[in-house]
């Protein structure tokens, strides 16, 4: 398990000690709760692209434990304010931590509502635009990964490139839009062309949040927004 690469201040009273402790569990807790995120993303990408109807199960399954990792990561950031009295540089770790967890929790639900989309088209027959989506949704399981990469080594270079990455996102996303909202020899159902108008705004909103994990990572480690 990776833990973030950061100088702690050397103190070596208890109190101080057992601060270091819970926020080295706070860390990892986080990394954690990324990894399980990541997974979802998996999970998603075989419901959408692999017709894998067990896997938008299984996110079900995985949204429930990121959601009581986020809970708890959050109350224990809570705690470690309010009781012990962190110094500046640990106290913008702590609230920077607090947003971030958000982010990556939204990412979550993102993906769990993907596998939702998923079991709607699987009675249809596969669309030819879900080629193009899942090269979206790619761009932005590799956002995902910089940014969590950039959380577990501070490295706020990287953070900070990620806007690049969204940019690509963005522009697949107007394209697809255009794409779906302007065909207009439509045969049978129009549902499959709502359905995918819904997941690459899904896969946009993951985009944005990935990108705020950078931005959390770049103020932790230089104190600036």
């Amino acid at each position: 398990m990776m833990v973030f690469k950061i100088d702690l201040v050397n103190n070596p009273e208890p109190i101080r000690v057992n601060f270091d402790r819970q926020l080295k569990r706070v860390q990892r807790d986080v990394l954690r709760m990324g990894a399980l995120v990541e997974t979802s993303c998996q999970l998603a990408r075989q419901a959408m692209f692999e017709r894998d109807l067990e896997a938008a199960d299984q996110i079900i399954v995985a949204d429930r434990e990121i959601d009581a990792l986020y809970r708890q990561i959050e109350l224990d950031c809570v705690n470690m304010i309010a009781l012990q009295s962190p110094v500046a540089q640990d106290l913008r770790l702590l609230s920077a931590l607090m947003q971030l967890v958000r982010d990556i929790e939204r990412i979550g639900d993102y993906a769990k509502n993907l596998g939702e989309v998923s079991v709607r088209l699987f009675p249809y027959e596969p669309q030819p635009q879900m080629i193009q989506i899942r090269t979206m949704f790619d761009r932005c399981r590799a956002m995902l990964a910089t940014g969590l990469k950039a959380l577990s080594d501070l490295d706020a270079k990287s953070a900070e490139d990620m806007q690049l990455l969204d940019d690509a996102v963005d522009s697949d996303y107007k394209n697809l839009y255009t794409l779906l909202t302007q065909k207009t020899e439509l045969q049978g159902s129009i549902e499959p062309i709502v359905l995918m108008v819904l997941a690459i705004r899904h896969i946009e909103r993951m985009a944005d949040h990935s990108t705020n994990i950078g931005k959390r990572v770049s103020y932790i480690v230089t104190g600036e927004r």
